[in-house]
């Protein structure tokens, strides 16, 4: 059962089709950690040139995905109304294990590691089944916008 669907995620995440990498939320412990889905289908843009004939997720888009869940763990690890900016700030020790390919899905689980306003510092792994295809360390900024 998920704890959050698109529509919740969309209204969170500033990021939109087809750059909006993240399905659902499976599991969620504010200012803790988290686990999101995504499912990864023939038919994402990036595999018509990634690779022609043998179409392989960019390693990027994965860590971009790692981060998108990082950010909803930001944004709900904070009130409800409190309105965040959140931006990726680094990525430390990015291995890529196994490559991802069309009818894989993606669990990644983050779990924030350091909180330092504005920074945080999250581990982040993405698994297919239970091989673990990338792991990184993400860094963003998060920040309360004015009103």
């Amino acid at each position: 059962m998920a704890v959050m669907e698109q529509a919740e995620i969309q209204a969170l995440l500033p990021h939109r089709y087809p750059f909006l990498l993240v399905d659902r939320i499976k599991e969620l412990e504010p200012d803790r950690r988290i686990v999101g889905i995504k499912n990864v289908t023939v038919n994402e843009p990036f595999f018509q040139g990634h690779f022609p004939g043998r179409p392989v997720m960019p390693g990027v888009l994965i860590i971009e995905a790692m981060a998108q869940v990082g950010g909803v763990l930001a944004f709900k690890s904070f009130g409800p109304g409190v309105k965040l900016s959140v931006y990726l700030t680094g990525i430390d020790g990015a291995k890529f294990r196994k490559p991802v390919v069309p009818g894989d899905q993606l669990r990644f689980e983050v779990e924030l590691v350091r909180k330092r306003p504005p920074f945080w510092k999250m581990e982040a792994k993405a698994y297919v089944d239970d091989d673990v295809v990338c792991e990184a360390e993400v860094t963003a900024m998060v920040t309360e916008e004015k009103q």
